[in-house]
């Protein structure tokens, strides 16, 4: 009797500004088929089809917008419907309290603040 392969672990890496380490290394090591993808809209079309274990996101506050404050809201309107996909949120500092803000409707995420320390994600990817 043979056992089953295990089922992969995909990791949505969603880079639209970047400027922090490629951290692709150490998803893949934790052993997660990593997706890369840069643009929101083919993000939202990718996960219609897709189901990740995990999604990593930027927050990029945007006050210009008049319905929405950032790139997350569409993306975390389809998250809450996927409760196993687990997603945690990269900011900057001086936007936590609009990251706050977006928490309060979408409290699906967790977050680190810039620099992003690889030891800091390596142990929340753990748990």
């Amino acid at each position: 009797m043979t056992n089953p392969a295990p089922t992969p672990k995909m990791l949505l890496a969603i880079i639209e500004l970047g400027g922090y380490p490629n951290f692709t290394p150490l998803y893949q090591k934790l052993g997660y088929d990593v997706v890369v993808m840069s643009a929101m809209r083919k993000v939202l079309t990718f996960l219609k089809k897709n189901k990740p274990t995990l999604i990593v996101a930027e927050f990029n506050f945007q006050p210009d917008f008049r319905d929405r404050t950032s790139n997350l809201e569409s993306l975390l309107a389809v998250v809450q419907r996927m409760p196993e996909t687990k997603m945690i949120v990269f900011y900057e500092p001086k936007y936590m309290q609009q990251l706050e803000k977006l928490r309060t409707r979408f409290p699906l995420f967790d977050a680190l603040p810039y620099p992003i320390e690889t030891y800091q994600l390596e142990q929340w990817l753990e748990k």
